[in-house]
């Protein structure tokens, strides 16, 4: 029998596909990076593992598990190219998913667009049922009324169907019905009911959140299971699981049950590598920076914890404008995304001016400098043209740029338009996109109730530690942290995040009218539901539990969450609950309303199993100076001198424990280079974390 040991994270990004190959028993880390392939993201994977193989040979057989995270559900739904869906609701909500919430996002652009629904109204249809708030059955559903509905909406040529019946969630029986009815006339169609997608009030959200699964789920299926065939093609025995978007990490026969779960799937696990380096070394403030080709995204961690979500949107039709997008009710780690990336266009604006991004050149034909049949300028051809990037060592030198061509395109689409000099063009696009994601970072931080001035930013991706240097200064932080590897940080993120599964469900309530024996039914039923999800990857592993409570003024619009530590609710008293809820509120919102009744809304359960642990190789202990480690010099350009100046150049590979030395340099790796100002240092730890210490400074 073959000894197992190997695990593989793979992250399938806009613009590149990034591997990590993890030896549980060593320690050892082994990483490739390969261009994506949009047509089919699959031909990438099995791409990268082979090319893997010349240097691990014999790995694929020893591998115990492959964790993923993908953007292909993200994609088919800002490109609408998911599955011609149906929706069954109850007559009179027919219009729910255009209606929304009745918002306007931008409210005095009386030209405001709204995103279509996933599923137009010519192929939603409507069953004469009413179920009560309480649960109890206003109007039956009549079986062949539903039957003839169903059989309408077969003869549409639909491939999936979603049910979203009014206040399903504390009573799906009729919605039972329905799925009952289109397994037995369609057999093969793919069925999405809300009382399993998101048993919650708010009947926009919920409606949009299954509608969203079902367009998706067909497409899913297809992927994961031809990813699954192709994996085992090549000889791998074991286990594949998917990245969630609240953080944990779950089997792919969920992930193809809820495809809804894992659109965020990829960008979540930088934050959770940040999360598990926060704790590693006790930083209480840390901002999580990951940018790549395609897009950055950040999060502020607190106290060791990235926040998560219960809601978030996209396809949004102004892509930085909440309210502009569909709505999908699922946790979510609390991700701020910037159209930001190594691949994000530079062009003249309407208003004459230059404008970076939100556009993105993406893996096909990327920027000008990859030599692909890209025209447009890049931030990478920036960097490139800035001395930042080495263009016989991009990609550890298997992927040559164009340093020329890209000269000329930036001439020719931002000089000569904008009567600028070419090193005001190039320093203008590094700069301005530095300064989109400072603005944007700065809103998030305090939205969170944080303070810039004191975060570590940590960087992750291929194009982070190039312009986190850029960032933290703008920022006023004083302390700048990448990791080995830091080019595949959320492919590295996969083995720091947990088994887990989050479920809930909705039951208005008042306190004073409550029962907590009921209430601790409900939490039992969660946890036995999430059980039954979690036993299907793995057993004979304890199941931690983690219970939390939505509550709220009677009256109120938006709910507060309590944590719930007790394995027993009923052994709670009533007054205790109220004291919980206060002092949250207060510690939020600076007082409370005691004498305003409270009420339930929503019962959360977390099940994780016990996490598997990144154990870190520790670099060796080599005490030959950092000079070592230099490869040379080469100019590169210095915001602070206005000019380029000479930077040294150092092999990230040699540098070894307690390695400190002055910038200006760039400290190179094969997947990403870090970029470091004069008036910064550099220090090297056990682990091989570059620590730079920012000098106190205004900001440019």
């Amino acid at each position: 029998m073959t000894e197992k040991g190997y695990r593989l994270g793979c992250d399938i990004g806009g613009t590149f596909t990034d591997f990590v190959l993890l030896n549980d028993r060593t320690g050892e880390i082994n990483i490739y990076k390969c261009l994506t392939t949009p047509k089919d993201p699959s031909d990438a994977v099995e791409h990268g593992i082979r090319e893997m193989e010349k240097t691990t040979p014999g790995f694929i057989e020893k591998m115990d598990e492959v964790i993923h995270g993908t953007t292909l559900v993200i994609n088919s739904i800002i490109e609408r190219k998911g599955a011609k869906t149906g929706l069954i609701t109850t007559k009179g909500f027919r219009d729910v998913l255009e209606i929304g919430r009745g918002i306007r996002y931008a409210t005095y652009d009386v030209f405001a667009e709204f995103p279509k629904p996933l599923i137009p109204r010519s192929l939603r249809f409507e069953v004469d049922e009413r179920i009560r708030s309480d649960g109890t059955v206003l109007k039956p559903l009549d079986p062949e009324e539903a039957r003839r509905t169903v059989q309408a909406l077969l003869k549409t040529g639909v491939e999936s169907a979603a049910v979203c019946l009014i206040n399903s969630f504390e009573n799906p029986a009729h919605e039972r019905m329905v799925e009952e009815i289109i397994k037995k006339e369609a057999p093969g169609i793919s069925v999405s009911i809300s009382y399993r997608v998101l048993p919650q009030i708010k009947e926009y959200e919920r409606t949009s959140t299954t509608a969203t699964n079902a367009y998706v789920k067909p497409l899913t299926g297809r992927y994961l299971s031809k990813l699954s065939r192709r994996l085992e093609s090549i000889g791998f025995k074991g286990k594949l699981f998917i990245m969630l978007s609240s953080g944990g990490v779950t089997s792919i026969e969920t992930a193809a049950e809820f495809p809804v779960r894992i659109i965020e799937s990829g960008p979540t696990a930088a934050v959770i590598a940040g999360q598990y380096y926060g704790k590693l070394f006790n930083i209480s403030e840390m901002f999580c920076f990951d940018m790549g080709g395609t897009t950055a995204k950040s999060c502020l961690i607190q106290k060791g914890v990235a926040g998560v979500v219960p809601t978030f949107e996209v396809g949004r039709v102004q892509r930085f404008m909440k309210g502009s997008g569909l709505t999908i009710q699922v946790p979510v780690v609390d991700l701020m995304e910037i159209g930001a990336g190594g691949g994000s266009i530079a062009k003249v604006s309407r208003l004459g001016t230059l404008q970076v991004g939100p556009e993105s050149s993406g893996a096909e034909p990327g920027p000008i400098c990859y030599g692909r049949g890209g025209t447009d300028p890049c931030v990478t051809d920036a960097d490139l043209l800035l001395g930042y990037l080495d263009e016989n060592y991009f990609l550890g030198g298997e992927m040559k740029l164009d340093r020329e061509t890209a000269r000329r395109g930036v001439e020719e689409k931002v000089v000569k338009p904008l009567g600028v000099s070419f090193v005001q063009a190039i320093w203008g696009i590094h700069d301005l996109i530095n300064e989109t994601m400072a603005a944007a970072a700065k809103t998030h931080i305090a939205e969170k109730g944080g303070n810039p001035k004191i975060v570590t930013i940590v960087a992750f991706g291929g194009a982070g530690p190039v312009h986190a240097y850029g960032l933290a200064r703008k920022l006023g932080a004083p302390r700048l942290l990448v990791p080995p590897n830091a080019g595949v940080g959320s492919a590295l993120g996969f083995f720091t995040a947990p088994r887990a599964f989050d479920l809930l469900r909705s039951h208005k309530v008042s306190l004073g009218a409550s029962d907590l024996n009921e209430i601790e039914k409900i939490f039992r039923e969660l946890e036995a539901e999430s059980t039954t999800i979690l036993k299907k990857e793995t057993e004979g592993k304890d199941i931690k539990f983690e219970r939390s409570l939505d509550m709220r003024f009677v009256g109120q619009g938006a709910e507060t969450n309590i944590p719930i530590d007790e394995r027993d609710f009923t052994k709670l008293k009533k007054a205790e609950v109220r004291r919980r809820f206060d002092e949250v509120y207060e510690k939020l919102y600076g007082r409370t309303y005691p004498d305003s009744e409270v009420e339930f809304i929503n019962f959360k359960v977390r099940a994780s199993l016990p996490e598997q642990l990144l154990r870190l190789p520790k670099l060796g202990k080599n005490k030959q100076p950092h000079s070592q480690a230099v490869k040379g010099q080469r100019k590169a350009y210095s915001p602070l001198a206005r000019d380029f100046i000479p930077y040294t150049v150092y092999d990230r590979y040699k540098l070894f424990p307690n390695s400190n030395f002055q910038g200006p340099a760039v400290i190179e790796e094969k997947e990403s280079t870090v970029i470091v100002g004069e008036n910064a240092s550099v220090l090297t730890d056990d682990y091989g974390f570059l620590w730079i210490d920012l000098k106190n400074e205004a900001s440019i």
